[in-house]
């Protein structure tokens, strides 16, 4: 039985991410590297947007946490 292929490891450095801006910035570098051909749609679905975004979420529960 043949085996899955398994995912290739994918490297990308993002900017730390400290608030909602620096989640702009590091999504906007992925955009860029899109456009550039460094990475793939594939790639940044599977996994650099998806951190972004729960990085960002995660933000802004933060804030509101905060602000109650």
């Amino acid at each position: 039985m043949p085996l899955a292929p398994k995912d290739k490891s994918v490297f990308f450095p993002l900017p730390e991410i400290r608030d909602v801006k620096d989640a702009s910035k590091a999504a906007n570098s992925i955009v860029t590297a899109v456009i550039e051909g460094e990475l793939t749609q594939i790639e940044v679905n599977a996994c650099h947007m998806g951190l972004i975004d729960s990085c960002r979420r995660t933000l802004e529960l933060t804030v509101i946490g905060e602000r109650l």
